[in-house]
């Protein structure tokens, strides 16, 4: 290994950074890690609120009074009539279509900051997230498919086990109180924007029935309106929202999902400030003022009304013990998972001559990856879009998609856990600030600006 200049490991060294071999998981910038620390935080309250959202709405599915919650989730609010714009949709629909594009909305700023000015805009960093995200795709989708080639299967819910719920995720972190290094945390959220990113994708290529190309057209206009505007940093919402909700009804009526919309209106927004100086630019602004609607709002909301499923009789574990769907999803997110994003870190690793940070083994590497099987919110959403709702293999798919996330959850917390006093370790180096002014000392020995 070629040592970099003035690195704490190899102080006095003449060799630039650049030339040594690359680390995987390796710590960023102090305001980066400030950052991802802070989103982090906010998604553990959202995970823990959608946990709760979920629970209370499988244990009011299961009992006597589950008429009155299917009569809820379907309760239709909008005009009378399809109407050109299909607007009389049910509750569980709105929570789905429009709530749900809340948080690609928010979900898009973040894949733009870290495009622009996070860790995927340096290619070198990026090629982990990227790597290891399009891997935890493309395992669970074979895993899959193979279960669903045979007869009795149906390969429209291949992408289901793709995604990772870093809301759910962080959640898990928090309830078994494990102290994550940034190295980690870093990684974990870049994979989760990443992921989020190829499933935008997904959903627009692949879960589009019938696109009205009309409609989609004049969606554009709200859009460019939009995205003038952000580009002159208006904030108002009274000038925004009007615009927002015009492109999400056009979209919709378009047929491609509406949660695109919010991701087409996130991209419009300039990510640096209007004078060029550090602090927060415009796409930070809005996530800070709309992360806890999403988070907090949003996703629970949706998970309320998807989760509800009988486990007993036709649509609970018993039936979905026997479909291929389910047992195909369940795979996918328990083994997929794990095995895509492992698999791609270690062959990056094997043909880059990377290696891992200081302190930390494989054995971390395969934690996260049982993490990243947590899929939850956004694996129901495809659920829904691949055989609809309320239909006896979407339920089927509920039931896996909960099996398979709380199972992921469970073999994460066993091998994270047991790594606990590493973690608290590494983080209590990183936060030792014996000088007193701000900036943690393992910052100033790499020679990070901390500005």
């Amino acid at each position: 290994m070629v040592p970099a200049t003035g690195s704490a490991e190899h102080p006095g060294s003449t060799v630039p950074r650049s030339h040594r071999r690359r680390r995987l998981f390796e710590r960023g910038s102090f305001p980066e890690s400030s950052r991802i620390a802070e989103v982090l935080r906010a998604e553990t309250t959202g995970g823990l609120l959608l946990i709760a959202a979920a629970v209370v709405a499988l244990v009011w599915a299961n009992t006597p009074w589950s008429p009155s919650y299917a009569d809820l989730r379907d309760h239709v609010v909008g005009p009378d009539g399809p109407g050109p714009l299909h607007l009389d949709l049910t509750l569980g629909e709105w929570a789905a279509d429009g709530l749900l594009a809340v948080f690609f909305f928010v979900a898009g700023l973040e894949v733009k900051r870290e495009f622009v000015a996070g860790d995927l805009r340096d290619r070198s960093r990026a090629a982990l997230p990227v790597v290891a995200a399009v891997g935890g795709m493309v395992v669970p989708a074979a895993a899959y498919a193979l279960w669903n080639l045979a007869p009795g299967g149906h390969l429209g819910g291949w992408a289901i086990p793709t995604a990772t719920d870093i809301a759910f995720a962080v959640a898990v972190l928090a309830v078994i109180s494990t102290h994550l290094p940034s190295g980690l945390r870093t990684f974990l959220l870049t994979l989760a924007v990443v992921d989020d990113l190829l499933a935008i994708v997904v959903i627009a290529v692949f879960y589009t029935s019938a696109l009205h190309l009309g409609w989609l057209v004049l969606a554009l206009v709200p859009i460019a309106a939009f995205g003038a505007l952000v580009q002159r940093r208006v904030r108002s919402p009274w000038a925004l929202v009007p615009l927002a909700v015009a492109a999400w009804v056009l979209v919709h009526a378009s047929g491609v999902h509406p949660t695109v919309a919010g991701v087409l209106l996130a991209l419009t927004v300039p990510v640096p400030r209007s004078d060029g100086g550090p602090g927060r630019g415009l796409a930070e602004h809005f996530e800070h003022r709309l992360r806890p609607v999403s988070s907090g709002v949003a996703v629970p909301v949706f998970a309320f009304f998807a989760a509800g499923v009988t486990l007993g009789g036709t649509a609970g574990l018993g039936a979905a013990a026997t479909d291929r769907v389910a047992l195909g999803v369940a795979t996918g997110l328990l083994l997929g998972k794990p095995l895509g994003i492992a698999g791609s870190t270690w062959l990056l690793a094997r043909f880059t001559r990377a290696h891992l940070d200081d302190e930390l083994s494989w054995v971390d590497v395969v934690g996260m990856a049982m993490l990243g099987g947590v899929g939850f919110t956004v694996s129901l959403l495809i659920g829904e879009l691949a055989f609809g709702g309320g239909s006896p293999r979407n339920d089927h798919v509920k039931v896996a998609v909960l099996v398979g996330s709380v199972g992921a959850a469970l073999l994460a917390s066993v091998v994270l856990r047991a790594r606990n006093r590493v973690y608290r370790r590494l983080c209590e180096a990183e936060e030792r600030d014996a000088d007193g002014d701000g900036v943690p000392d393992v910052y100033h020995r790499r020679g990070d600006d901390p500005a």
